[in-house]
């Protein structure tokens, strides 16, 4: 079976099955890269409580988990095989109640306001409807002093190739210029808003906060 073949049957927007689950494995590895630079921007000393919004297989959540030591971390996907993915691969986590992993939409997220002091969203800002909308909703559990992170591997600024801007055509995602980011995060309430990105890559990672 094709890679092709795998990314759409497994689904993208909402990963599902065998496929689904073989493409978030792929994921982990392919976005490694993209994922270790934004989140090099984080200052955080390990206390925080941390909320990653579509987390896909949990390798992210892994990850900051090494830097989160008398914090919580939390996880929220709106696939069923992405949430039992990211638990399998935080076992120890899940078990020993540092890390919780819930089946939500960032429409609706299951949480009280102003909880989190880092919230991220990785490779998943693409497939969100409604995003200002989203966004004001992702404000609402964010803390007064917790910075809010969008990273993605291209951007609508970046010299996209041609398997790029197939791929936006084809899954129809949502790929906004650097102007059309700061843009849509005002009016959804984010101040302080920074944007970076990494020579010779198509990455992007905002950072803001309320």
């Amino acid at each position: 079976m094709s890679e092709i073949s795998i990314t759409e049957l497994g689904n993208p927007a909402k990963p599902r099955g065998e496929a689904g689950e073989i493409m978030l494995k792929r994921m982990g590895v392919t976005h490694k890269n993209v994922t270790e630079w934004a989140l090099s921007y984080l200052d955080i000393d390990g206390s925080e409580w941390v909320l990653d919004i579509g987390c896909g297989g949990g390798d992210a959540l892994k990850k900051m988990s090494a830097f989160i030591t008398d914090g919580q971390l939390f996880g929220v996907d709106y696939s069923e095989i992405s949430v039992e993915l990211s638990k399998t691969n935080n076992k120890n986590d899940v078990e020993s109640g540092k890390m919780e992993i819930i089946q939500a939409d960032v429409a609706n997220l299951p949480f009280g306001d102003s909880l989190f002091d880092v919230i991220y969203t990785i490779e998943s800002f693409y497939f969100w409807k409604n995003p200002v909308e989203c966004l004001k909703e992702v404000r609402r559990v964010l803390a007064p002093d917790g910075v809010f992170m969008i990273i993605a591997d291209i951007h609508g600024d970046a010299e996209l190739s041609a398997d790029d801007i197939a791929s936006v055509k084809k899954y129809n995602l949502f790929n906004p210029t650097l102007a059309q980011f700061r843009e849509i995060l005002g009016k959804a309430g984010f101040r302080y808003i920074k944007i970076h990105t990494k020579d010779g890559e198509k990455w992007v990672c905002t950072e803001s906060s309320k």
